[in-house]
């Protein structure tokens, strides 16, 4: 009698069981991971989310559902975040920005990780002797050689308010890419005559801080290399600039619309588009056959027009304004 009373409270929970899973198994769970919050970095989601919909993904059709996550710039929570869209097994993996990535890597070998915002695998420290990144790893990177062109700009549109003139930087000594991008503008700066001053900083709270103690080396310019804590104090950083008269450069073209003067570089909102379309493949054939991480495809050379009359700064013709 006792088993004859268990039964039907056993049979409905596997009837609710076999529902949930069912549910899961027919509708694919994308774990989006950012590592922080940012006006620029957010469009790269946005890029990610439309090129789903172009493919038949949509979220209000009920054909996907996106699982998101920010970890506003905390790393134990950036690991909270993965450790649980793993053990939840996901379909897939889409992470924005390196940290976010990295994450992704040190977590799992088996679930496919859609990159976008980030480097190369050799960039990240992840590459094997070989010089190729994990099996599992996909979507888009980016390298380092479009920062020279940015970088180049600044001696063609400035001239020094004294003998060589002079750039500033602030990076976090934390980010490999950060790094590396100080290491070969300082390569370039020397062939260009500029002097660069750096500064290190380990968060975007020392921002204002740090940009201060730049301003009151007599720089020319700032140039916002590509560093997450130079994304997420971006404003902070502007606001010290402007106060001091020094236009801002950098190799981010989303950092243009928030007040850069110009810029040479990755469209985000597009960066995560490629990756989406990646992702999409994947999602109706959940194989990876054919799929390999790229490089971005679309970058631009965008300037900001307010901005640029502000310090009086001519831009090049080919050169496309902000809205």
């Amino acid at each position: 009698m006792k088993f004859l009373r268990i039964l039907p409270l056993l049979v409905s929970t596997i009837i609710i069981a076999s529902c949930s899973s069912s549910t899961k198994n027919n509708v694919p769970v994308v774990g989006f991971v950012d590592a922080f919050e940012d006006a620029t970095i957010s469009q790269a989601k946005n890029g990610f989310i439309d090129a789903l919909k172009k493919n038949g993904f949509n979220e209000d059709n009920h054909t996907v559902k996106i699982e998101y996550r920010n970890a506003q710039g905390s790393i134990p929570t950036l690991t909270q975040i993965v450790n649980y869209f793993v053990s939840d097994k996901v379909d897939l993996l889409a992470t924005s920005t390196t940290l976010a990535t990295v994450a992704a890597i040190q977590k799992t070998k088996t679930i496919p990780i859609f990159q976008m915002v980030s480097p190369t695998p050799e960039r990240m420290k992840v590459a094997d002797a070989k010089g190729n990144g994990p099996a599992n790893l996909f979507g888009t990177m980016e390298e380092l050689n479009y920062i020279d062109t940015s970088f180049a700009l600044i001696p063609k549109l400035l001239k020094p308010k004294s003998g060589q003139l002079t750039v500033g930087m602030i990076y976090n000594q934390s980010e490999p890419q950060s790094a590396d991008a100080l290491q070969r503008i300082q390569g370039l700066a020397a062939k260009l005559n500029v002097k660069i001053i750096a500064l290190p900083l380990n968060s975007s709270a020392d921002a204002q801080l740090v940009t201060q103690a730049l301003l009151n080396k007599n720089i020319d310019a700032f140039f916002a290399n590509p560093d997450n804590t130079v994304f997420a104090a971006f404003e902070t950083i502007q606001k010290s600039c402007d106060q001091k008269n020094v236009p801002i450069f950098t190799s981010e073209a989303g950092l243009v619309q928030r007040g850069a003067v110009a810029a040479f570089g990755a469209d985000i909102y597009q960066w995560g588009y490629q990756s989406g379309l990646q992702a999409a493949q994947y999602l109706k054939t959940h194989k990876t056959d054919g799929l390999k991480l790229e490089m971005v495809k679309v970058r631009k050379r965008v300037y900001n027009a307010a901005v640029a009359k502000k310090y009086n700064i001519s831009v090049p013709a080919d050169f496309e304004a902000v809205k």
